[in-house]
């Protein structure tokens, strides 16, 4: 019954989005058209009429099997009513497009407004009479149930209260902090059983803290001073010593590794590591057989007699494989060191007594539920100080949830989702498609969002990745998220993923050897480990997905060990027959895909398509028919050399990955995407209606990356004054290229006119011809910046 929970948070949402898609995006269509517009109107009184019971729902459907179907149902209908009010949208948006794109031939624009929709304006009324009714109908039950309108929601926003929290802080483990530290300092080589390496565990059940006692102990002062050389590395269930000696390396480096045969990256890590004294953390190993141990074991030998490895596990058989000298087991805390922890996410700099001196009472109350899990309390501490009030407090006190019995998820990590807003709810729910120990990058998962329409802005106000930035920074503030110790990434605790799996199923899963597809019905979001299915053989099922919005081919990262990724012949053209209906496509790492069917412009509500590391070597013209696309990344498909020249009709494309491709030319329609916020690339045309770097002046919005290639084309250097870089202040980095270093007198003049913002992190510079650098890169102003010639 606590799946239901995460009911409300779908429906809220959905019919939030509906309303405003009504509204904004259909209502023009509807009017310029023989549509009843009477329709949208009473579609509109339906859905607000809907929502308005939501709230009420959400709380009774845990005890109430009737209202739970009432709301499962809904949730399929409001699936559908999204479906067909984008397909509405999208027409609109083709006609708009289209029409605007053949504006200066008469009879091509007569053509495409009245080029056939797959529905006559009979059909479409009649489909949006049907959702119509079939909505009414809803409304019409929820009558009959107990339910009330307008009751209070768990809409819990943050305030900035506890902002000044330490992520380190922790609370009832002074001793085993200053016990563990004494062990790492100590010189003693018969404290190590005589051993050249010592081995120290931390054990005990999921969200103790074993990870955050870990992080203290390798990040402490004198710890860090010990020792020559520090590497970390999370392993999970899935113990592979090429995978573990692949990440220490990189961990050691700063930097990753293509090395794909396991004796050079044994070597290479041999040789960071000999004569050193080191200390390796090895987090959350499941399991661990003899032999692969005994072999990793072999592998750090070459180390300084005093080097320490700490691994951190919840199974004391693992404990005995690596012959741990030192064993700490950690135990829940007491209630007073869980209340500790809880107001320090809760009230932040600020006292309890500062606020309100009721509500420490109500608060040692909610800590000694947490059963002694500090994860618990920190989840629960950054909910609570969004709402610092008694009233708020009490009603996570009383809560029903605090009842349910649910394997593997803490009902205070229920609470903590609980109370998330709707639109954060459906963002946390999301991340369930990624297995446990996934790297997060802030930026791609933003992105997917958008893609799902989760992230909504009001116009004229932050664009809409900023506003996901803030979904994101919430979640994170929230303990719900947190960053890597190495700062290079972000993950989720493993109790927090089993949290994000229970409330978003049935609808998003992970098809890997333990999670079990299930309904197929009811799916919407789907990954899946390329690893395990590297043929798509064993993925047939797909094929029963029509309604599927998300299929990600899992890890996003580039695995350099593995020699690509290989789909069997037809499947990705079966794919994109079947799946009309997906927002977000990931095929990274498929080295066979070298074109794309035709069929790929079929995917109408496609906003997000990864072909990153693939063999592309051409995109069809029909993926300019993806007038949705906001994200398409084609990094590192080295076979690309050309884009389509009808580019510009992707107006809504948000960022284009094309970095590592061998792309010569870029077309020139490529300056109507206006809404561009990551370009990584500008290739400047030597032809003489190509593209010129003048165009840049039409991205004003770009942040991030950019490189700025085949400079030696610009014949007319007031175009790279129009380019107006000085005022592209998102932009962080710049790599200004010319295709040689013949000396020339104009890529001097080029050069000063290409002056960046000054907010740049980072300038780099190759084959410039010019005998002297510009003015500018002396000025004050730029004294900060990376300067790479």
């Amino acid at each position: 019954m606590a799946a239901a929970i995460v009911g409300e948070a779908l429906l809220s949402a959905a019919v939030e989005a509906l309303v405003g898609k009504i509204t904004t995006e259909i209502s023009e269509f509807y009017r310029s058209k023989k549509l009843d517009e009477s329709l949208l109107k009473k579609l509109n009184v339906t859905l607000l009429s809907l929502h308005a019971f939501l709230n009420d729902a959400e709380e009774k459907q845990i005890s109430n099997p009737a209202v739970k179907l009432w709301m499962d149902e809904l949730t399929q209908a409001l699936f559908d009513a999204d479906d067909l009010i984008d397909d509405i949208a999208t027409e609109a948006l083709r006609r708009k497009v289209e029409a605007r794109y053949h504006q200066s031939a008469t009879d091509k624009v007569r053509k495409v407004l009245s080029s056939a929709f797959k529905w006559s304006y009979r059909e479409i009324n009649s489909k949006m009479q049907k959702l119509f009714e079939e909505l009414e109908h809803f409304a019409e039950r929820a009558h009959n149930l107990p339910l009330k309108k307008g009751v209070s929601g768990s809409d819990w926003r943050t305030t900035p209260t506890n902002s000044a929290v330490d992520d380190s802080a922790i609370c009832g483990r002074d001793d085993e902090r200053k016990n563990l530290k004494e062990y790492l300092l100590s010189e003693d080589a018969v404290t190590d059983g005589g051993s050249k390496i010592g081995v120290l565990a931390i054990v005990g059940m999921g969200g103790l803290g074993k990870t955050t006692l870990a992080k203290l102990l390798y990040n402490d002062a004198q710890v860090k001073e010990k020792f020559d050389v520090k590497a970390w590395a999370s392993v999970s269930k899935d113990f592979d010593v090429f995978k573990l000696a692949k990440s220490l390396l990189e961990s050691i480096t700063s930097a990753a590794t293509n090395l794909d045969n396991f004796d050079a990256l044994r070597a290479e890590l041999q040789k960071n590591l000999s004569g050193k004294r080191f200390l390796l953390v090895l987090d959350d190993i499941w399991n661990a057989g003899y032999v692969d141990w005994t072999n990793l074991m072999h592998i750090f030998n070459v180390g300084q007699m005093g080097s320490k490895i700490i691994v951190t596990t919840r199974h004391q058989d693992v404990v005995d494989i690596v012959k741990a000298m030192r064993t700490c087991r950690l135990e829940p805390l007491a209630n007073e060191d869980c209340w500790s922890l809880l107001s320090k996410h809760a009230f932040g700099a600020h006292k309890c007594n500062e606020l309100s001196s009721n509500l420490e009472e109500i608060g040692r109350k909610i800590a000694e539920k947490c059963g002694g899990l500090p994860l618990a309390a920190v989840a629960l501490g950054g909910l609570l100080g969004t709402k610092l009030s008694s009233e708020d407090w009490t009603k996570v006190l009383n809560s029903n949830i605090w009842h349910l019995t649910v394997k593997d998820v803490q009902p205070a990590l229920l609470l903590s989702y609980h109370f998330l807003p709707a639109s954060l709810k459906q963002c946390f729910a999301y991340c369930a498609i990624f297995s446990k120990n996934s790297k997060l990058q802030k930026e791609a998962l933003v992105e997917l969002w958008m893609a799902q329409g989760f992230v909504n802005v009001s116009q004229n106000e932050k664009s809409i990745e900023e506003e996901g930035g803030e979904y994101f920074d919430e979640l994170v503030a929230r303990s719900l998220i947190r960053r890597s110790v190495d700062g290079q990434h972000f993950e989720m605790h493993d109790l927090i993923n089993d949290l994000a799996t229970m409330v978003s199923s049935p609808y998003c899963k992970r098809h890997d050897n333990e999670m079990q597809l299930g309904n197929l019905n009811k799916i919407r979001h789907l990954s899946y480990d390329k690893s395990m299915f590297n043929h798509f053989g064993e993925l047939d099922s797909l094929h029963g997905l029509k309604c599927l919005r998300t299929l990600t081919a899992l890890p996003f990262e580039f695995e350099f060990w593995i020699r690509g990724h290989y789909l069997a012949n037809g499947v990705l053209h079966e794919l994109l027959v079947a799946l009309k209906q997906l927002r977000v496509l990931s095929l990274s790492d498929y080295r066979n895909i070298t074109v794309l069917p035709n069929s790929i412009g079929d995917l109408k509500h496609l906003r997000y398509l990864d072909l990153s590391c693939t063999g592309i070597e051409r995109l069809p013209p029909a993926i300019c028919k993806l007038y949705n696309l906001q994200t398409l990344l084609l990094s590192d498909c080295r076979g690309l050399t050309e884009l389509p020249e009808g580019m510009g009709k992707l107006v809504n494309l948000r960022r284009l990955d094309i970095d590592g491709t061998n792309l010569q030319e870029m077309p020139v329609e490529i300056a109507k995407l206006e809404y561009l916020q990551s370009l990584t690339r500008f290739i400047v045309s030597k032809q003489q209606h190509g593209l010129k770097l003048a165009e840049m002046r039409k991205f004003p919005n770009l942040q991030g990356k950019l490189c700025i290639s085949k400079l030696e084309n610009v014949f007319d250097p007031s175009d790279a004054c129009q380019a107006n870089l000085k005022e592209k202040n998102q932009i962080e980095e710049i790599l200004l290229e010319w295709s040689d270093s013949i000396l020339e007198d104009s890529q001097q003049v080029v050069l000063e006119h290409l002056q960046p913002s000054t907010s740049l992190k980072k300038l780099s510079v190759k084959y410039y011809g010019g005998s002297t650098f510009p003015s500018w890169l002396g000025d004050s102003s730029f004294v900060n910046i990376v300067r790479d010639q």
